[in-house]
């Protein structure tokens, strides 16, 4: 058990610097690295905290403090993909709306040209 907290520390430390290094090179903006920030430090927090860790596992019935671990890790991370499958369809949602906006405008744009055309 001690050997997979501690590996799941040192994958949490491993997010925390990926994400620091993408933010500072501006691979991700400030707002998408807020979510994957706490969870890298819940995930670090909570491997790091035996206690804790085995009075959950006693609430959810779950003999391994590990696996509790692993079951909280699953629920932070499915609330982190959740919130960036909403973004996505939200920006995809504006794409559509962006489309459908330039295309009447390229509509207007040539039927203008064609009226000019017209009277000359």
């Amino acid at each position: 058990m001690e050997l997979l907290l501690d590996i799941l520390t040192v994958l949490g430390i491993l997010l925390l610097l990926i994400v620091l290094r993408s933010l500072r090179r501006d691979h991700i903006r400030v707002e998408h690295s807020v979510s994957w920030l706490a969870a890298a430090v819940a995930l670090i927090a909570l491997s790091r905290s035996g206690p804790v860790l085995v009075r959950l596992s006693g609430y959810l019935d779950l003999k391994e403090p590990a696996i509790t671990l692993l079951f909280l890790i699953l629920i932070v991370f499915l609330g982190v993909f959740y919130r960036f499958s909403r973004a996505i369809s939200e920006l995809k949602d504006m794409n559509i709306t962006l489309t459908q906006r330039v295309a009447i405008l390229e509509y207007k744009l040539q039927r203008q040209n064609e009226e000019q055309q017209a009277k000359h």
